[in-house]
């Protein structure tokens, strides 16, 4: 396959400099976000250029010096950049070490790297930083051939997280702490439901206020910049209390949120359709399962920051996709693609696509008003649960006919869902700031990424197993009462916890164990290794009560992932272990893999048992952690992960492979524990109550 990143970016000067001081400075259009990417990329070089890993020095993306690498999303960073690194490092070793060999008078085959130092055995030698002048990168580069991981020294092996140290200490790091000369504090007053429009505001009272330095207002889009932090807050509550808005009713029914789902307008895809004449049916299986609207809540909330120095405009933003924000930004301000720069600086970490870019637009658009001093705008929490974009509510409806064998004859599956990107930049949705602005951008409904690309709505839609008979079909709304875009694993969460709970059902209905029933249907051999791996950890059927097993591979070409938790019910869902085993083929940071495994199961474990975002006929109401309560750390069980290394194999990417397993694990260990079969999520009292009367 193609690597898109190198495609894109083939020339090694965008990636690397090779410094005479020994440094080897490298850039990935991929940004950190707490899963310890920068790491993993960092030990791929070294691995390749053969210099010890403390010479990587790897440089914050930025649209003035970073390879195009468009979004940091879908587990794909160390796929795509990782190879891309691979291949461009093993070009420029080659390079270097053919300089080498004509200023040796050597052939280049009897030479050999070890810490950038280039020799043979018994003579001289020079080294990379010695010929760091003489070896021009800024041209395109033969392919070269890359180690075999045979050779891998550094690949493979644990090294120190280069995010940690600062984050430990509590240095400054992140967008938030960053206090540029002359910085400004900008705060923005949100319309109270999804459809205001601002019909006056009396702006004196905030002008007047100590410290103030503007008050801007373009249609609905209403904000403050002050010297203070405080003198801001105070100037936001007063323009709120200042402002006469006309709003309507235009959200859904929450109570009838998946009739509502079902009904609307959608554009209908099918994902496979292998359906023939069938045979004889035994038992029918029919189950609707749905998921409310999620939140993104990050601990942190949002933040941006920007300048604008004549018709120049910086900005500095925690963006997954800092080129498609640099798109969106000089679409909105009409300048010119080389009249902005945006620079990626840590946040608090996302999976998805949250509030970081429109808080960058925001200050952008404070900014515009104080021309020479930077803004920061940082979202309350309030702003950042009702706002910010939202995961999909979704709808799946599986059909299933069983021959008198217990063999299944026929699989229908169908999503219902908004769509799942609705990130920014060409031809990207909106800024949320953009739609309240006078000439206003149009909010289109949220797409989704077609199955070749992992699909939305329908990733991991289609089994694995092999199921004849099957009709699985996406139906994405054209209509988007509420803004939804990318959340961690996308439709997977809830498309692999229907089809596992239907396959559990079917297991119980066939009198078969439900680890042996899975291995059945499948002939992927490394599908059959992590369920094995993962029931053998967990110690399956040694009558542990409350077991469930959970599987998927990852968009159906991503790593493979089996779970089995254990879960005991009384007066909630609680979770009290979870066991996974995972296939990502070469295991570049065993230890990034683990943290990536363990974050995406506990976030799968927070959504499929607590998370639910709430809303009235106008707009959301869960704006508190009281509203929006997340798993705490009291509630946070062991978590025990098996690799399953396989060092000939590609990387596959780890941070979305364990959401769908976990949620179908827990919700096959509560049928284990209560004998109850829950579809509707999240699993909490109320769920679990209304399930007894199904």
């Amino acid at each position: 396959m193609t690597n898109p990143s190198i495609q894109n970016n083939p020339r090694p000067d965008r990636w690397l400099t090779i410094r005479s001081d020994g440094v080897v400075l490298v850039r990935s259009g991929k940004v950190e976000l707490g899963q310890g990417v920068l790491t993993a990329l960092a030990q791929i070089v070294a691995e390749e250029l053969d210099v010890d890993p403390s010479r990587i020095s790897m440089v914050p993306a930025g649209t003035d010096q970073s390879p195009d690498e468009s979004y940091t999303a879908g587990s794909m960073s160390v796929p795509h950049s990782g190879g891309a690194l691979r291949a461009v490092c093993a070009r420029v070793r080659a390079l270097f070490v053919a300089e080498a060999a004509a200023r040796l008078g050597v052939p280049a085959e009897s030479l050999r790297v070890s810490d950038g130092a280039i020799g043979a055995p018994d003579g001289p030698g020079t080294s990379y930083w010695e010929l760091a002048d003489a070896v021009a990168l800024d041209r395109e580069i033969p392919d070269a051939v890359a180690k075999a991981p045979a050779d891998y020294r550094i690949v493979g092996q644990d090294l120190p997280r280069l995010d940690l140290p600062d984050k430990v200490a509590g240095r400054r790091r992140f967008l938030h702490d960053l206090r540029p000369h002359g910085m400004l504090f900008g705060r923005v007053v949100r319309p109270p439901s999804r459809s205001a429009v601002l019909m006056s505001v009396d702006e004196d009272a905030a002008r007047r206020m100590p410290g103030v330095v503007a008050v801007v207002r373009d249609g609905s889009f209403l904000g403050v910049v002050a010297e203070r932090e405080e003198d801001a807050l105070r100037a936001q509550a007063a323009l709120r209390s200042a402002c006469a808005w006309e709003e309507e009713d235009s959200l859904p029914s929450e109570r009838d949120l998946a009739a509502f789902l079902t009904s609307a307008p959608a554009e209908e895809t099918v994902l496979a359709d292998t359906r023939g004449d069938g045979g004889a049916v035994a038992h029918p299986v029919r189950a609707r399962f749905t998921r409310p609207y999620l939140a993104h809540a990050s601990i942190a909330p949002s933040c941006g920051l920007a300048l604008w120095d004549g018709d120049r405009l910086s900005v500095w933003s925690h963006t997954q996709g800092i080129y498609k924000l640099h798109a969106s930004i000089c679409r909105s301000q009409r300048l010119a693609a080389e009249q902005v720069v945006v620079q990626h600086v840590e946040g608090a970490g996302c999976y998805g696509h949250n509030a970081a870019d429109d808080a960058a637009y925001d200050a952008v658009l404070l900014a515009r008003a104080v021309p020479d001093r930077p803004v920061q705008v940082v979202w309350t929490r309030e702003d950042e649960l009702t706002w910010g974009p939202l995961g999909p509510a979704m709808v799946v409806d599986v059909e299933v006919d069983v021959d008198p064998a217990g063999q299944v004859q026929r699989w229908q599956h169908d999503v219902w869902s908004n769509g799942h990107a609705s990130r920014p930049g060409p031809p990207g949705a909106p800024l949320l700031a953009a739609t309240h602005v006078a000439s206003a951008e149009t909010a289109l409904p949220a797409g989704d990424p077609p199955l070749q690309n992992g699909g939305g709505s329908g990733r991991n839609a289609v089994p694995l197993y092999d199921l004849p008979g099957q009709l699985v079909r996406t139906h994405r709304l054209t209509t988007m009462p509420l803004r939804t875009s990318a959340m961690r694993a996308l439709g997977a969460h809830l498309n692999v916890y229907a089809i596992e709970s239907v396959v559990d059902e079917l297991a119980v209905l066939a009198g078969i164990d439900p680890v042996e029933y899975r291995l059945r249907m499948l002939t992927d051999e490394r599908a059959r290794a992590v369920l094995q791996a993962a029931a053998e950890r967990a110690g399956w059927g040694d009558g542990t009560p409350g077991l469930g097993i959970g599987f998927a591979r990852y968009k159906n070409r991503g790593a493979y992932c089996a779970v089995v938790a254990e879960v005991e019910a009384e007066t909630h869902v609680r979770v009290r272990r979870l066991t996974i085993a995972v296939d990502v083929g070469l295991v570049v940071s065993p230890d990034g893999v683990v943290n990536q495994i363990e974050g995406g199961a506990l976030q799968a474990l927070s959504w499929t048992t607590k998370e639910q975002v709430r809303f009235d006929a106008r707009t959301v109401t869960s704006r508190t952690w009281e509203d929006y309560p997340i798993l705490t750390f009291s509630e946070v069980p062991p978590v025990d992960v098996v690799l399953l290394d396989r060092p000939d194999d590609a990387s596959l990417g780890a941070g979305e492979a364990s959401v769908g397993p976990t949620a179908a694990a827990i919700g096959n260990a509560l049928y284990a524990a209560t004998g109850l079969r829950v579809r509707a999520l999240p699993l909490t009292p109320e769920n679990v109550v209304a399930a007894m009367d199904d």
